[in-house]
């Protein structure tokens, strides 16, 4: 199944119209119509991948073009040809000559690049018959170093370092499997306290996540203090004072607003500040870290951090106490796994970012394979969960007493619907021809 040549791929746009609800709204985002660029690669034997990378609405086209820019370097490539060399694979696709030069390896074209990488994974995963956290968590160490591009990173993490770090994620992988197969993994929700939700809709919202066995709860701020006071106290009185709390204000302040606003929010006891400041903004966020630790408020960042060097940059500076990693806004699973090795090098828990069009269904496979095979540690570890458009996947993802359970389908979890391709399909589709 891995020899036969790649000789098709596709691409749509496919948007939902979630900004008429005003889900996913934030202090930055207020009318995001979740979307995703859709790629379907096939094989001449008939083999398929999909893949998708997350947007919010508009710009998705864009990516699209960038998807189809990239095509030429994957098809007439065998999935065995790339996967035996993944990281010169990886390497070609963000280092073409030309191409890289409206990037490198961030924005538009990493999105794309992530999109594709995220169908051949899916492909290798169905070609294994295995989801892909048991295909990562079932690779020898010395595999998966193979996978993962060291370039501009080595002085923070080599490649002897990963590999030892593998090594010792052996000790219990069996049980730790075992484990999560049982127990899932442990989440927390955003659905309830979207920015642009009513303070009765956020009770109600709230009301049956704790009804259903929910521990920890994100809330939106930074568009009016006065309104995040009254909202995070509304929910802190909700859930009691054992339960988490966390805030995220989606780039929304300078550093010197993101340190008083969060000290005025401090009474509500917020475990991290999710991107108080600019995504790219390093020693930013190392100075709000410095200032905010002394109140035991952390600093979570990552779902807008473009690549691994910058990854490293704020584990370096000790900017961020939260790692979050998204499965799309960076190179595919092949560069989250530096980061989270990175990460473990560092000491610092991961939470993913999800929520969107699949990003829970794909991140779900990626903090899997850190706790069985890199971390061994449910320490103030968490992920994201939205309970957005999951009725829109093939595989979609399954949620059990506030955690996430193992997927079972072989592949990524990242098959759509056909009939909601068709239906969402921007411009064309029966939904947007309704609206537009």
């Amino acid at each position: 199944m891995l020899k036969g040549k790649i000789v098709k791929l596709t691409v749509n746009d496919v948007r939902f119209p979630t900004s008429q609800g005003q889900h996913g709204s934030d202090a930055m985002h207020t009318d995001p119509d979740y979307s995703v660029a859709y790629v379907v690669i096939e094989t001449e034997e008939g083999l398929k991948g999909y893949g998708i990378t997350f947007t919010i609405g508009k710009g998705t086209e864009i990516v699209v073009c960038a998807v189809e820019a990239l095509s030429n370097l994957v098809i007439g490539k065998s999935l065995k040809e790339i996967v035996s060399d993944f990281r010169g694979f990886y390497r070609l696709l963000t280092s073409d000559g030309q191409m890289r030069w409206i990037g490198p390896e961030k924005g538009v074209i990493q999105l794309a690049t992530a999109a594709i990488l995220n169908a051949i994974w899916d492909m290798w995963a169905r070609a294994e018959s295995k989801p892909l956290w048991k295909l990562l968590v079932d690779m020898e160490p010395s595999q998966l170093i193979r996978c993962i591009d060291f370039r501009y990173i080595t002085d923070a993490l080599t490649e002897q370092e990963a590999l030892d770090l593998l090594e010792k994620g052996r000790a219990g992988k069996q049980q730790r499997e075992e484990q999560m197969l049982k127990e899932g993994y442990p989440a927390y929700t955003t659905s309830c306290a979207w920015l642009g939700y009513s303070d009765q809709q956020l009770t109600q919202l709230c009301s049956t996540a704790l009804a259903e066995g929910w521990t920890k709860f994100k809330v939106k701020v930074g568009a009016d203090l006065q309104d995040d006071i009254r909202r995070c106290s509304l929910i802190r009185k909700m859930i009691g004072p054992e339960k988490s709390l966390m805030i995220d204000a989606n780039q929304r302040w300078d550093v010197a607003e993101a340190i008083s606003w969060v000290t005025k929010l401090a009474e509500f006891r917020p475990l991290w500040i999710e991107e108080p400041t600019c995504p790219d903004d390093i020693l930013g966020h190392a100075a709000i870290s410095k200032a905010l630790a002394p109140l035991g408020i952390g600093v979570a960042t990552g779902e807008q951090c473009h690549n691994r060097v910058m990854f490293k940059q704020f584990l370096q500076a000790s900017a961020l106490q939260y790692v979050q990693i998204d499965s799309c806004r960076v190179g595919s699973v092949n560069e989250n796994l530096a980061i989270l090795l990175m990460a473990a090098k560092f000491k610092v828990p991961v939470c993913p970012h999800a929520g969107g069009v699949g990003l829970c269904e794909l991140v779900q496979h990626l903090i899997l394979f850190d706790y069985i095979s890199v971390s061994a540690s449910l320490d103030n570890r968490m992920c994201e969960f939205v309970d957005h458009l999951h009725e829109h996947f093939q595989s979609p993802t399954v949620i059990r007493n506030a955690h996430y359970m193992p997927p079972t389908d072989p592949g990524y979890s990242t098959e759509m619907l056909e009939g909601s391709v068709l239906k969402y399909r921007f411009p064309d589709g029966e939904v947007w021809r309704s609206i537009l």
